[in-house]
């Protein structure tokens, strides 16, 4: 099939949940288009094994490679010539789009927490956001498929509200380093703790996926997909099947509707020629990343009707959130001068430190309502620009410090969960157009005194953790305006578009099915409720399999 013939789907958007859906629904017999505004990418194209002393600026991040020239985000980043955002007075929020089939799934960090039956039931916790219109034993089945199929490792842990996964669904975790080691026996001392982290690359061979060899940073892509990435498993499975149909170079700017008011499919540009077109569908899902979601839906206006399409509830735009992000960082002379080994491992999380303080928190004694995760960073690495940064002198002493130094200092890495506030949404701006004449988004964004409180939690902690191991911070403390993250800038936007129980306070219903238009989905980020201090891409997954299990069957009976 070609893209000017109708399908039973058309997915806009390559990512976790586009693919997801796109492989659910070819699986199931479905015939579906996949629209995707990026270019085409082969993971093949991956400079797995490159050195940073081969690439310019020995592979620091620029303008164009904003996270280093090895970087598998091939187009896109934070600013994209032709393609702008606005913001509101006051505010200051980062939009980052990957345009590249597979999106953001080739160069994530594979971290893969579950979100909690706290994080599901938030409101009715300590009265603050709102609560899902699930509970976490609704969607458990769906994490124990989703960390199968894309093979997450990991330990059940047993540690309050993060949920353990059914039996033999984990693959084995590797190894804790040297550093990681050490933290954990200054958490033991301290009731902090440092525990097997979860991540979806593979330590066992699955199906044609390789085994991680322990040798290549995962933001680069994988190309044995040890690593996980839909370029290397969702997508081309799902072309397999005979089913799908990928467009590449598409810019969906709007849905269509027909005279009953369900949808028929979408309108695209094809950059290529600069063509608008249109694809046609039985069903619509959109999955094409938090904010590009509700540009679409806010642009496409049925009847005319200025707040946009599928919001009668006028929440479209709003309940934007994004993780909340500060870094530490502490130096420890225990772990001068130690021997020089390949201790990359998988380049990434071995160990991190879960939300632990639930307790307190429920008396008010933690001075927070919500948790966060610290994630941990240390080891040799492969030197870049920074190695002698912090050092005085020149020649052979200056080398020599640099050495014993290297690989003393542990970075310290707070994600924590934002409360959806007023403040916080996006909007059309009217009055500005992308170089495809598309109005563009208009982001307003602010913190609140929780996040803020939080990060204090975070600073205190971590400092008590330093103490009781002999470090020393590497700089001054900052107050917690200055130390927390800018929007968007941990790239974990979500809401946007959030599922509910009720037409009235939300866009979707529990599978992402809106309210107003039957055939329509949304099974990426938008639909999120509340942003957990997990890690979104895992959930994101798993509800996005649920809701192509709900298009499945309704394809199937007829009912779409």
């Amino acid at each position: 099939m070609t893209p000017d013939d109708p399908h039973d789907a058309v997915v806009v958007g390559s990512g976790a949940g586009g693919a997801m859906a796109a492989w659910v629904l070819t699986k199931a017999g479905a015939s579906v288009l996949m629209l995707e505004a990026g270019r085409d990418y082969n993971p093949d194209e991956a400079p797995m094994l490159s050195m940073a002393k081969d690439a310019p600026l020995r592979g620091v991040g620029s303008r164009d490679k904003e996270f280093g020239y090895f970087d598998a985000t091939v187009d896109g980043g934070w600013d994209m010539p032709g393609e702008p955002y606005t913001m509101a007075e006051g505010s200051e929020f980062m939009w980052w789009r990957s345009r590249m089939l597979g999106g953001r799934t080739n160069h994530w960090a594979r971290n893969s927490f579950r979100m909690g039956e706290y994080d599901f039931k938030p409101y009715t916790r300590d009265g603050l956001g709102v609560d899902w219109p699930v509970e976490y034993k609704d969607i458990a089945p769906w994490y124990d498929k989703t960390e199968k199929l894309v093979g997450v490792y990991g330990t059940n842990t047993g540690l309050e509200n993060h949920p353990s996964s059914g039996p033999g669904v984990l693959q084995p975790p590797p190894k804790f380093r040297v550093w990681e080691t050490f933290l954990k026996a200054g958490g033991d001392a301290v009731g902090i703790p440092v525990v097997p982290a979860r991540r979806a690359i593979l330590t066992k061979k699955i199906d044609e996926r390789q085994a991680c060899y322990w040798a290549s940073g995962c933001g680069r892509g994988c190309g044995i997909g040890a690593a996980f990435q839909t370029t290397t498993s969702l997508i081309p499975w799902a072309k397999k099947t005979g089913k799908l149909t990928i467009a590449t170079g598409a810019m969906v700017y709007e849905v269509l509707l027909d005279a009953s008011g369900k949808a028929s499919g979408v309108r695209y540009i094809d950059k290529a020629t600069g063509t608008h077109k249109e694809a046609k569908g039985r069903v619509v899902i959109i999955a094409a990343s938090t904010g590009e979601t509700a540009r679409i839906l806010l642009n496409s206006k049925p009847n005319g009707r200025s707040e946009g399409l599928s919001n009668s509830s006028g929440q479209v735009g709003r309940n934007l959130m994004d993780t909340v992000g500060s870094n530490l960082s502490a130096y420890f002379p225990q772990l001068e001068g130690r021997p020089r080994y390949n201790e990359d491992g998988a380049m990434g999380l071995h160990a991190y430190i879960p939300f632990w303080d639930y307790g307190r928190v429920k008396s008010g004694e933690a001075g927070t309502p919500r948790g966060y995760h610290v994630e941990i960073g240390g080891s040799f690495g492969d030197p870049g620009m920074g190695v002698g940064g912090g050092l005085d002198g020149y020649g052979a002493s200056l080398r020599g410090d640099v050495k014993r130094r290297y690989g003393a200092r542990i970075g310290l890495t707070q994600r924590g969960e934002m409360i959806p506030n007023k403040n916080s949404f996006c909007e059309i701006d009217t009055n500005t157009k992308d170089k495809f004449g598309i109005p563009v988004l208009k982001f307003s964004f602010a913190w609140s005194e929780h996040e803020l409180n939080q990060v204090k939690h975070f600073q205190k902690a971590m400092g008590e953790l330093v103490d009781k191991l002999g470090g020393t911070f590497t700089s001054d403390m900052p107050e917690p305006g200055k130390a927390i993250s800018k929007g968007g800038e941990i790239i974990h936007e979500v809401g946007t578009a959030r599922m509910g129980k009720d037409a009235k306070d939300s866009v979707v219903n529990q599978y992402g099915k809106s309210w107003d238009v039957d055939n329509l989905y949304l099974t990426d980020g938008s639909v999120f409720v509340s942003k957990a201090h997990k890690n979104p891409t895992i959930t994101i997954m798993a509800l996005a399999m649920r809701s192509a299990d709900n298009i499945a069957t309704r394809l199937r009976t007829g009912e779409l």
